[in-house]
């Protein structure tokens, strides 16, 4: 029976490597939620509010769509607004999370001076998904800067066989012509 040539499954095992290394390098992290979950989320309230929804309500509506660590925080302060505590003292758990504090702050700020919390969450949304579109096109400018090596070390070797060699193959035979 004849065995396989070595080379024939180094490309196959170099890239299941290579595979293995990113995923390690990108850990959990890079698989997490949908990034436009939290906008959504917000924009939801922001309905639910304006529809007449009590905030309590409003803020059990949206639980399922929020992002995990923050679900956990929002749950407290509906807990707390059903039995019927202070807003401002209720939202005070969930200014520990940083996807919620700024939800937190405006709704400490709509409890005490009666504003409408629908506008704050339309204005969360918004600043969500503009955070998100940021990201991603600082993401796609890396990816211009990484691609530009490899295209360099690419044509590089071209350039200087047909570009550079030439000439000087040029200048060399009409220096030597002249002596």
């Amino acid at each position: 029976m004849a065995r396989p040539v070595a080379g024939r499954r180094t490309p196959l095992r170099t890239w299941r490597r290579f595979g293995a290394e990113v995923r390690r390098k990108r850990g959990p992290e890079a698989r997490s939620a949908d990034p436009f979950a939290a906008a959504a989320a917000w924009d939801l309230l922001a309905a639910a509010l304006r529809a007449g929804l009590p905030v309590a309500e409003a803020v059990r509506a949206v639980l399922p769509g929020v992002p995990a660590g923050a679900a956990g925080r929002l749950r407290e302060v509906v807990d707390l607004l059903t039995l019927g505590a202070d807003p401002v003292e209720a939202w005070a758990k969930a200014l520990a999370h940083p996807d919620t504090a700024p939800l937190a702050r405006a709704a400490r700020r709509t409890a005490r001076s009666g504003a409408a919390l629908a506008g704050a969450a339309a204005d969360l949304a918004a600043e969500a998904r503009a955070s998100v579109s940021d990201q991603a096109e600082a993401r796609a400018h890396r990816a211009a800067v990484l691609v530009a090596g490899p295209l360099a070390l690419c044509f590089l070797p071209a350039f200087l066989c047909l570009g550079v060699v030439p000439v000087v193959i040029g200048v060399v035979s009409r220096v030597s012509e002249g002596f």
